[in-house]
C-alpha cells in the first residue's frame, strides 16, 4: 500500500501533461502511485499516459470510454486508489520539488489527520510565481491537529480539492464523491472540512497553480456557470442531512452569496443576455438559505433584491468614480512634477554647499555597500560635512542614526542634489541630475568585474537588453572619481567606461568591516540568523542570468542539505533581481531580505557561488570559497567573462550538483589545494582591502592625496575569524604582494 495516491485527470492538456506527471514522478518521496485518468481526451493525453505507464510501474492509467468531466474523472481515479492519502492534482498544474516529502513529514508529526491543507502559488506564462495571498490561516499557531471550529478562518483559503491531502479511509467512510458540472470542488471541500475530526496545515507552497492565457474551464464564457447553483444546493442538502453541522449555515450562506456576486461581475463568465436569469436564481437562493444576522458586503445586498439594472448602474458609477480619481491623480502628479522641476532649477542657481554630501546605493535601496561605508567614513574622518542618504520609503529603516534621510522625488531630495558638493553612488544617481561645477561625483561601482560590463555589452545583446549606451556615456561624463579595488578593476573600468575621471585604486570600502569585526561580532550575527552552534554555515549567493527570462535556481538546496546532513546549514541569498526564495526547510535559512551582505559573509563559514562578484569580497575573509559552474558555457556565451574562472578559481570548482555535494562531503572545500587557490586569488584581487580603504578615499576626496594610511601587507592582516576551525593544512603562505606599498597617488 503506497503512502500517496496522486490522482491526475486529463482532458485536452497534452501540452502540459508531461510536466505535470514529471513533477509527481520526480518527487524525492517515491512512496506513491500516480493514477492518471484519460477522460476520453481527443488529443494525445491518453497516449502520453500510456507512455509514462510503460516507463514507470507507479503510473496506473485509467481510460474512460466517454468524457465525464473533471469531477467524475476524479471519482474514477479514487476507485482505483490504494494509498493512505489521496492527493488531487490538475493536469496543467505541478507539484513543487520535495512537496510530497514535506506533506508526509507534516502528516506524521500531526498524528495522521483526516485532512492536511497546504499552500500554493499561481504561476504565469511569463514565468512569474505569486504565492497565495490568503495564507495566514496556514501559519496560525496552535495545537495540531484541530477541528474546523477551532480555526474557522481556514474557510478563507481557496476552496479547491488540490491544495489538500485526504486520508482515504476518512473519504470512504463519509462517502464523499465529486458531482458533475462546473465548480465540482464546492460540494467536496466544504463537507470534507466541516466533518473532519482532525485537520492540520502546512505553511509551504506544494502546488504551482498554472494561470493559462486561454483554456481554463472557469475562465470561459458558458452557461455552465449556472451549475454553481446546483453545487450549493448539494452543500446545504449535506448540512440538512447532518444537523450537527447547522452552526456553519451562516458562513456557508455568506460565502455562497459572495461567490454568486463574483461570478456575476466577471466579464468572462456569463454569456450575453444571461445575467438577468443568473441574478434571479441567485435571489431565489438568497431567500431559500438566508440566515438572519449575517453580515454582507455591499455588492451582495444587491443580490438579495435581484436588482440587475441597479447592479449594473452601481458598476457604471463605480467605474466612473475610478476614472475620475485616476484622472485627478494624473493631473496632481503632473502639477507636482512641474513644481519640483521649477524648484530644482532655482536651487541650481544657488551656491554649492561644501559641507554637504549625499549618498545612495543601487536604485535608492537601503544603507550599505561602498556608499554606506563611505558615508560612515565621512562622519568619522570629515565630521564637518553633514551627510544625507537617499532611500525609498520601504528602505528608510535601514538608514542608521546620523545621516539625514531623503526620499526620491521630494523637495529635500532635489535641493540636496542641486547644492551638495559631494555626490556618492554605486549606480545612476538620477537620470535628470545636472552636475554643476564645484560638485564632486564619486562612482564606487558594485564589485570587481568578472562578467562583461559597460561598452563590452555592445557585443552581448542578451545581456545588454535595452541598454542606452549614449545615455550610459553621458552619465560617465559626470563622474569625477571612480573607486577600484585592484589593477584588474582599474584597467577594466577605464576601458569599458571611458571618461575623464580619476581612478582611486584604494580598495573597496565595503570590505573594511571584514578587518574590523571580531569573534564576538561573528557569534552575535550567527545568533541573530539562527545558525545552530557548531554548524558549518554555507552562504549561497548566485548571480543573475541575463539570458534567462525567469531565474530558475540551478541547485536543489533542499537535496544538498539532506545529503550533507545536520552539520551544514545553508544561508540562501538570491540575487536582488532573482525574486523568490531559493529554498525552504529546517537547514535552509532564507536571507534574501537581509539588508547587509557583508554581515552574511561574516556569519558564514564558506561561500558557495557561481559567477557573483561577491567572491572577490569574500576572499578578504580568507575563508573557503566553492564555485559551481554548471552552466559555464551558456553564461560565457551570453554575458562573457574577463577571465576563465576554471583557470583562476578562488577555491574548489564543481561542474555539477553531485560533484558539489562530494566537495563538501569529502572536506575538499577546505583542503590545502583550496587554500592555495584562495591565496593566489587574494594576492591578485585583494591587494588594498586592509580595513582602511574608506579612510583613504575620504582623505583623498576631501583633503587631497596627503596623509593617507599605508596599505597593510596581505600576510599581516587579521580578518574576522570564522566560527569553524580548519585543519592546519588549509593555511597557505602568501608572499607579500607587489602592491603592498604606501598609497600616495591615484591611478
Amino acid at each position: 500500500m503506497p503512502r500517496f495516491s496522486v490522482i491526475v485527470p486529463a482532458y485536452k492538456v497534452q501540452a502540459y501533461l508531461s510536466e505535470c506527471l514529471d513533477s509527481v514522478l520526480s518527487q524525492s518521496y517515491p512512496d506513491l502511485e500516480l493514477i492518471a485518468v484519460d477522460d476520453c481526451s481527443p488529443d494525445a493525453c491518453g497516449a502520453i499516459i500510456d507512455e509514462y505507464a510503460a516507463r514507470d510501474a507507479r503510473v496506473r492509467p485509467v481510460h474512460l470510454a466517454e468524457n465525464r468531466g473533471l469531477g467524475r474523472a476524479r471519482n474514477a481515479g479514487m476507485a482505483e486508489a490504494s494509498g493512505d492519502y489521496l492527493v488531487f492534482l490538475d493536469s496543467d498544474d505541478t507539484l513543487t520539488p520535495d512537496a510530497l516529502r514535506a506533506i508526509a513529514d507534516r502528516i506524521k508529526e500531526s498524528g495522521e489527520p483526516d485532512v492536511l491543507v497546504y499552500d500554493y502559488a499561481r504561476t504565469y506564462w511569463d514565468g512569474r510565481a505569486v504565492r497565495n495571498q490568503v495564507s495566514a490561516p496556514l501559519t496560525e499557531q496552535g495545537p495540531a491537529p484541530f477541528r474546523l471550529q477551532d480555526r474557522p478562518g481556514l474557510l478563507g483559503v481557496l476552496m479547491v480539492a488540490w491544495n489538500k491531502a485526504y486520508r482515504r479511509e476518512f473519504v470512504e467512510e463519509r462517502g464523499f464523491a465529486f458531482p458533475p458540472g462546473y465548480y465540482e470542488d464546492t460540494p467536496w471541500t466544504f463537507p470534507a472540512l466541516m466533518t473532519a475530526e482532525s485537520i492540520a496545515t502546512l505553511d509551504r507552497v506544494c502546488v504551482h497553480y498554472r494561470q493559462r492565457r486561454q483554456g481554463n474551464i472557469l475562465g470561459t464564457t458558458s452557461t455552465g456557470h449556472f451549475d454553481l447553483f446546483d453545487q450549493y444546493d448539494r452543500v446545504f442538502a449535506y448540512v440538512e442531512d447532518h444537523p450537527e453541522l447547522a452552526r456553519w449555515r451562516p458562513e456557508l450562506f455568506r460565502r455562497m452569496i459572495d461567490h454568486y456576486a463574483t461570478v456575476f461581475t466577471r466579464r468572462d463568465r456569463l454569456p450575453r443576455g444571461s445575467h438577468g436569469e443568473f441574478l434571479r436564481r441567485a435571489r431565489a437562493h438568497y431567500r431559500r438559505y438566508r440566515t438572519p444576522g449575517t453580515r454582507m458586503r455591499r455588492r451582495n445586498v444587491l443580490v438579495r433584491f435581484g436588482l440587475h439594472r441597479t447592479f449594473r448602474a452601481f458598476q457604471v458609477v463605480s467605474a466612473a468614480r475610478r476614472r475620475t480619481f485616476k484622472a485627478a491623480v494624473k493631473l496632481a502628479r503632473a502639477v507636482r512634477t512641474g513644481v519640483l522641476r521649477l524648484h530644482y532649477r532655482i536651487q541650481l542657481r544657488l551656491p554649492v554647499r561644501a559641507d554637504r554630501a549625499v549618498f545612495t546605493s543601487g536604485a535608492a535601496r537601503g544603507h550599505g555597500g561602498d556608499p554606506g561605508a563611505l558615508e560612515e567614513a565621512f562622519r568619522t574622518h570629515a565630521p564637518h560635512i553633514r551627510t544625507a542618504w537617499i532611500a525609498r520609503p520601504e528602505h528608510q529603516h535601514t538608514v542608521p542614526p546620523g545621516p539625514r534621510r531623503l526620499r526620491p522625488g521630494t523637495v529635500a531630495y532635489w535641493t540636496a542634489l542641486a547644492r551638495a558638493k559631494y555626490l556618492v553612488t554605486d549606480d545612476v544617481l538620477d537620470p535628470d541630475l545636472r552636475k554643476r561645477p564645484g560638485q564632486v561625483l564619486v562612482q564606487t561601482r558594485q564589485g570587481t568585474p568578472l562578467k562583461h560590463m559597460g561598452l563590452d555589452l555592445q557585443e552581448r545583446p542578451a545581456a545588454a537588453r535595452d541598454t542606452d549606451f549614449d545615455r550610459l556615456l553621458r552619465g560617465v561624463d559626470q563622474w569625477d572619481v571612480v573607486l577600484s579595488g585592484n589593477r584588474h578593476s582599474t584597467l577594466t573600468w577605464e576601458r569599458v567606461f571611458p571618461g575623464r575621471y580619476r581612478t582611486l585604486e584604494y580598495g573597496a570600502p565595503r570590505n573594511d568591516v571584514f578587518q574590523r569585526a571580531t569573534s564576538a561580532d561573528v557569534a552575535r550575527l550567527r545568533g541573530l540568523l539562527g545558525i545552530p552552534e557548531g554548524a558549518v554555515a554555507i552562504l549561497y549567493a548566485p548571480t543573475f542570468r541575463d539570458h534567462q527570462r525567469t531565474q530558475h535556481p540551478l541547485l536543489d538546496l533542499e537535496r544538498i542539505a539532506r545529503r550533507l546532513g545536520p552539520r551544514f546549514v545553508i544561508l540562501a541569498r538570491p540575487h536582488p533581481v532573482h525574486g523568490g526564495p531559493l529554498g525552504t526547510g529546517g537547514r535552509i535559512i532564507d536571507v534574501g531580505s537581509h539588508p547587509s551582505v557583508q554581515s552574511l559573509c561574516l556569519a558564514s563559514d564558506v561561500l558557495l557561488t557561481d559567477y557573483s562578484s561577491l567572491m572577490f569580497d569574500y576572499a578578504n575573509l580568507d575563508r573557503p570559497i566553492v564555485v559551481h559552474t554548471g552552466d559555464w558555457e551558456a553564461y560565457w556565451a551570453a554575458r562573457g567573462t574577463y577571465f576563465d574562472l576554471h583557470a583562476s578559481p578562488p577555491g574548489a570548482v564543481a561542474r555539477s550538483e553531485d560533484e558539489l555535494i562530494d566537495i563538501f562531503a569529502t572536506g575538499h572545500w577546505r583542503g590545502s589545494r583550496s587554500a592555495q587557490l584562495r591565496a593566489a586569488f587574494r594576492q591578485r584581487f585583494c591587494p588594498y582591502d586592509d580595513g582602511h580603504a574608506a579612510e583613504r578615499v575620504v582623505r583623498h576626496v576631501v583633503r587631497g592625496a596627503t596623509g593617507l594610511p599605508p596599505v597593510v601587507p596581505l600576510e599581516e592582516r587579521r580578518p574576522a575569524p570564522s566560527a569553524c576551525t580548519w585543519s592546519p593544512l588549509t593555511t597557505a603562505t602568501v608572499p607579500r604582494p607587489s602592491g603592498s606599498r604606501p598609497v600616495t597617488e591615484p591611478r
